[in-house]
């Protein structure tokens, strides 16, 4: 039987209903998980989880958001902040086509792929020498420098499109904010709803927004990491620094809602679970890729609720993050939706 929410579940004074949402993000998805009809979620599996997490100690504490230095380049100056930048522009799309190899690299004597792929092989860019912080370099870069920067096995998807991601960065940096978006961040004084507003303004490629039955949706995936990671490669100081990170929502992509699916938390008509279990594509924007997408961020929601009501904080950000590690050890999970997109 179809389970889903009331949109007055988990919600209290302190956090009320998501028309005060500044990113819209809540507010847009709410209708798509109201309306939907090919996802739901599972209010009791919500609940369930929240008690592990809880028995696990999870949330004691809001720890800072995690960091892995080893794939990621810093230096503490405005280098990093671009780095930064050009990483969450090219962070989309790593799956592969089925029964075929995935792109990997090889680092340091590690194969990685998908993320970690992306970003060590920017991190090694960097290490030999590409000035992958200089916006001029970036505005006109060639395709055979991003392909040697990607090199592996097998070709990174979408190639064409990070190439474009790529001069976007640099020229958008150079027309707006003299090459530099530490200026970006520095504008917006601390505000993490703001910097990501004003990356989908600044940067179409960050525009992740989608048309549900005539209806505008806010997603905003990239934007919303892009905060994030700068908030974690500087430990929350200096262009780290964020006042209202509370604010951002999580991150939908398609390893959050696998996670989700998996412990019961989301659940999709039988027609949607057969096409997303053989791995044949999801047209990106069609109804079911978006009501995948919007359940993924108001099942988060529930949990970061349902967690408070039990006396434990956790921002979204830190949900997010523990749901994506444990997609990383996904054996035993059933596939993942598919969608050729440049927005996760």
């Amino acid at each position: 039987m179809r389970e889903t929410f009331a949109s007055s579940d988990y919600c209290d004074d302190d956090y009320p209903l998501p028309q005060s949402d500044p990113l819209h993000v809540l507010s847009s998805t709410l209708w798509v998980v109201e309306q939907g009809e090919y996802v739901w979620i599972n209010t009791e599996q919500v609940e369930k989880l929240c008690e592990q997490w809880v028995q696990d100690e999870v949330g004691a504490a809001a720890d800072a958001f995690a960091w892995d230095d080893r794939y990621h380049f810093y230096d503490g100056t405005e280098r990093t902040v671009n780095w930064l930048l050009l990483l969450d522009a090219l962070n989309f799309c790593f799956w592969s086509e089925k029964d075929t190899p995935r792109w990997s690299i090889e680092y340091q004597g590690e194969v990685l792929n998908g993320y970690w792929a992306e970003a060590a092989a920017l991190k090694r860019a960097v290490e030999e020498g590409i000035p992958l912080w200089d916006a001029q370099y970036l505005s006109t870069i060639s395709p055979e420098t991003i392909a040697h920067v990607f090199r592996g096995t097998q070709t990174i998807p979408l190639f064409e499109q990070r190439v474009a991601h790529t001069r976007e960065v640099g020229r958008v940096l150079l027309e707006r904010y003299d090459g530099q978006f530490a200026q970006a961040v520095e504008k917006v004084r601390g505000s993490a709803v703001q910097l990501a507003l004003l990356l989908a303004d600044d940067f179409p490629s960050f525009r992740d927004r989608a048309c549900y039955r005539n209806c505008e949706v806010h997603f905003l995936k990239r934007a919303q990491i892009c905060v994030a990671d700068l908030h974690g490669s500087f430990q929350g100081k200096q262009w780290g620094a964020f006042t209202d990170l509370a604010q951002l929502t999580a991150f939908a992509d398609y390893k959050l809602p696998q996670v989700l699916r998996y412990y019961g938390v989301l659940a999709y008509d039988p027609t949607l679970a057969e096409r997303i279990d053989r791995q044949e594509p999801l047209q990106p924007g069609s109804e079911e890729e978006i009501e995948i997408r919007a359940a993924t961020v108001w099942a988060c929601e529930l949990l970061r609720r349902a967690l408070l009501q039990r006396g434990r904080v956790m921002n979204a950000i830190q949900i997010d993050q523990k749901l994506w590690l444990w997609g990383q050890n996904s054996t035993a999970m059933r596939p993942y939706h598919r969608t050729r997109t440049i927005y996760y």
